[in-house]
């Protein structure tokens, strides 16, 4: 699936409470994201919306793996960014601690990360991510 085959007046799955096309629809259809926080939502947008594509361009090339494949069973609800250290407009990195809430057919499920971000050329990458501290 590509961003052009959706109907941009959905809201954006990320949770800010936009339409699709205002808020993450932009950076999927290429446009940068201003903050590593805004590029976090954009990923989980694609991971909600299977844009496995869109997951490769913005994974950093040194961790990117060659394939994606998304699981078709896994249905994401919800997005909590609990917290983001720089990664603003002006940063070269970041880090942005979020957990998404999804459902499989074996039930509910929370995955808690705390993800790392560089800037490079304009343009916000995803690097990796690991379990938050509690």
């Amino acid at each position: 699936m590509s961003s052009s085959d959706l109907d941009a007046t959905i809201p954006c799955p990320c949770g800010l409470g936009s339409p699709y096309a205002a808020c993450c629809g932009p950076i999927h259809d290429g446009r940068p994201a201003p903050t590593a926080s805004q590029l976090m939502r954009s990923r989980y947008s694609a991971f909600a919306l299977g844009l496995s594509d869109y997951l490769l361009r913005s994974w950093h090339a040194s961790t990117r793996p060659s394939e994606l494949e998304l699981d078709a069973d896994t249905r994401w609800l919800r997005l909590i960014i609990e917290s983001a250290e720089h990664g603003g407009p002006f940063d070269a990195a970041g880090t942005v601690t979020f957990a998404a809430i999804g459902r499989t057919p074996e039930g509910r499920f929370e995955q808690r990360e705390r993800s790392r971000f560089v800037r490079e050329g304009g343009n916000w990458f995803y690097v990796d991510g690991d379990e938050p501290q509690a």
